[in-house]
């Protein structure tokens, strides 16, 4: 079984910064559409989620004929990678793990192209050469999970324009676009998303979701777009005719409306975010011990960093990226277990492919939590 952050049945009463939901929870008219939904029950669930499919495609401005609905993001991907039946897929590690897991479940080998920490984490143009006439599939997240790193259209006009070359389906994952609040010149986070090109780039699919923005991640509600209709109807008949509940149709209608909550959200998130990453930002190392564990890629172990820096360095974070509702840093080994003394959750990222131990992402929550977060990093470091 894949490791997630969200464990929460394992560790009830945490505060849990491991998972990325909204930071607002649930818009409160989605949670009683949600509810009042569960009288409708009895009856099986529209085919094909036609409602639904209208309310994504006001919500996104594009055709109702180029939605797709599912039970979650992750359905929607394991439905692309059964209906393509992909021979080669290629990743950008580090990255969303679901990808790999969707693609070897269809029989797919895959590759990676490695995204470096010296380049903090960025698509350069010599990524883009490992995508080959051999390469039928290629997964990219914008922002990237788990390293928060925004990619701008320039880079996946680029992307877009080798896969197209290639003959490889670019399916870019959008789920956390919407906590942009705004980009290195100030944009929206519209300006980043490709559904725009969603015509003139016939094999490019875009993955989003409710469940991280509306803070409905037990309900399940995903969705795709793309501009090629007969890949849609392909995926349709790939897989089964119910994927999505009434309550998770009602519940995503309601969302689909909630266009005031988003702003709401990346007000509250930029807030936030920005209270987190000036108490955060005191715990930078800044001798040269760290730069030396950089360029060699590795976390220096308690004993070579005494040797290095003074006893204030003798805790660090680096923080790397942060463009969506989390944040990705480098710290002490061990951080996420003596997190786990304090009863918080923090997301350990060593398990991700490119990664090791000694990566770790957080999700940014209210104040309250916060605090309890930060209190717990200074008694930790104060007890080293």
């Amino acid at each position: 079984m894949h490791k997630h952050g969200g464990d929460v049945y394992q560790y009830p009463n945490f505060t849990d910064f491991s998972a990325n939901i909204n930071l607002l929870g649930t818009p409160p008219k989605v949670l009683e559409q949600a509810k009042s939904a569960v009288d409708g029950i009895l009856h099986y669930p529209q085919p094909g989620s036609g409602r639904l499919c209208r309310a994504v495609a006001e919500l996104e401005q594009v055709k109702p004929e180029q939605v797709i609905c599912g039970n979650g993001a992750a359905d929607v991907i394991f439905s692309l990678a059964l209906a393509e039946k992909p021979r080669q897929a290629l990743l950008f590690a580090p990255t969303f793990q679901e990808y790999e897991q969707a693609l070897r479940s269809v029989g797919c080998g895959i590759r990676r192209e490695y995204l470096r920490p010296e380049q903090g984490f960025h698509l350069q143009e010599e990524n883009l050469c490992s995508i080959t006439s051999e390469i039928d599939l290629v997964f990219f997240c914008n922002p990237n999970n788990p390293t928060g790193i925004l990619t701008d259209r320039g880079m996946l006009k680029r992307l877009a324009d080798r896969c197209r070359e290639a003959g490889a389906v670019l399916a870019v994952d959008e789920c956390f676009l919407d906590f942009v609040s705004s980009g290195q010149d100030g944009d929206s986070p519209a300006s980043y998303s490709m559904k725009e090109y969603l015509n003139h780039y016939p094999d490019l699919f875009i993955i989003k979701a409710f469940t991280k923005t509306f803070g409905m991640p037990g309900l399940r509600l995903g969705y795709g777009l793309c501009g090629n209709e007969a890949r849609l109807a392909g995926m349709r008949e790939a897989t089964q005719p119910w994927s999505v509940s009434v309550p998770a149709q009602e519940a995503g209608i309601a969302a689909a409306a909630e266009k005031s909550f988003l702003e709401e959200t990346r007000r509250a998130l930029e807030t936030e975010k920005s209270f987190l990453l000036e108490h955060l930002l005191k715990y930078r190392l800044t001798s040269g011990a760290f730069e030396a564990s950089e360029k060699e890629n590795r976390i220096l172990s308690l004993p070579e960093r005494m040797a290095g820096i003074g006893a204030e360095e003798q805790f660090f974070i680096r923080i790397y990226g942060h463009a969506a509702n989390f944040i990705f840093f480098r710290g002490p080994k061990g951080l996420a277990q003596r997190m786990k003394s304090y009863g918080i959750l923090i997301r350990d990222c060593s398990n991700f492919p490119g990664l090791e131990e000694g990566w770790y992402r957080i999700a940014v929550r209210p104040r309250r939590e916060n605090e309890h977060l930060l209190k717990a990093l200074e008694e930790i470091r104060n007890s080293i």
